[in-house]
């Protein structure tokens, strides 16, 4: 395994953000890290930064940046075959956000470099046990959204995919031990009804992801009940 650390000029992420930033407009002139977390590989994963740039009006931009790169997250709609009726497929996990546990929909970092469709279907049978191909997820957003436009570069790929399957196999996916103790992971997967799901999780990725969906479906009555 090589030692090397990945410096910040190197990441995919890094770089990335840096040319978005500028082919936008803005004159960078300095970047002070205050905080890198690695991979284990060497991989710069997060960074808190301190930016001084300049705006093509002449200003200052706000200076601190939380730099994740992008992400996917995708709901998983399991049909059961008899009843038609339809379970997700969430991720419970303590979060620092409040330290709580959470309830989630599976999701994923995407390096610059990354397909986001393969990252999705690779982070599905990584958190949940699901195998999937890339292909048989659908995409919900054209273009990627960025939740945190103020302080973080984070972007978002949202995707879902519907599985048709017997009661019993859907809650085989219950309670399954799905953590990496690798990157310090303690995941459990959890069934539930998508009104049920919605309850269940406070991020807005998640909420927004439901009305992606549902939208996309044409499914109206369930949307009523959230």
């Amino acid at each position: 395994m090589s030692n090397h650390k990945e410096s910040l000029d190197e990441a995919p992420k890094f770089r990335y953000w840096k040319s978005q930033a500028e082919a936008n407009g803005l004159k960078i002139n300095a970047v002070n890290d205050f905080y890198i977390r690695r991979r284990h590989n060497g991989e710069v994963l997060f960074a808190m930064l301190e930016v001084d740039a300049d705006t093509p009006e002449g200003d200052k931009i706000p200076p601190a940046l939380f730099l994740k790169g992008h992400a996917v997250c995708m709901l998983v709609c399991l049909l059961d075959k008899e009843t038609r009726e339809k379970f997700v497929v969430l991720v419970k996990q303590r979060r620092i956000a409040d330290g709580s546990q959470t309830y989630e929909h599976p999701a994923g970092m995407v390096d610059a470099s990354d397909a986001p469709d393969e990252v999705a279907a690779r982070e599905l049978e990584e958190e949940i046990g699901l195998t999937v191909t890339a292909a048989e997820l659908t995409k919900l957003n054209a273009r990627v959204w960025h939740p945190s436009t103020g302080t973080s570069d984070e972007g978002m790929h949202f995707f879902y995919i519907e599985k048709e399957m017997t009661r019993d196999d859907i809650m085989k996916f219950h309670l399954k031990n799905m953590g990496n103790q690798f990157e310090h992971e303690r995941i459990t997967s959890v069934v539930a009804t998508l009104p049920e799901a919605h309850k269940l999780i406070t991020n807005v990725n998640g909420l927004l992801l439901h009305f992606l969906y549902l939208q996309h479906v044409g499914d109206y009555e369930t949307m009523k009940l959230l």
